[in-house]
């Protein structure tokens, strides 16, 4: 069986990490993106309020199974 080839990229560029990022810029741009992403479900749960109201039952109810 033949090795796997190394990748052509750092896996930061895989995953379109600008060149020279610093590790600082990388979690301000994380930041931003979670910011954004908690904006969008606000605006979901503001505009589909009984979807929202499921979600959260269903989350609940996950919550009280699950055991550690």
């Amino acid at each position: 069986m033949s090795e796997r080839p190394e990748p052509l990229e750092p896996p930061d560029r895989a995953y379109g990490a600008p060149e020279g990022e610093t590790e600082a810029e990388r979690r301000r741009r994380r930041a931003r993106f979670l910011r954004d992403l908690a904006e969008a479900r606000a605006l979901r749960d503001r505009v589909q309020p009984r979807r929202a109201k499921v979600a959260r039952l269903r989350h609940a109810m996950r919550m009280r199974t699950f055991r550690w």
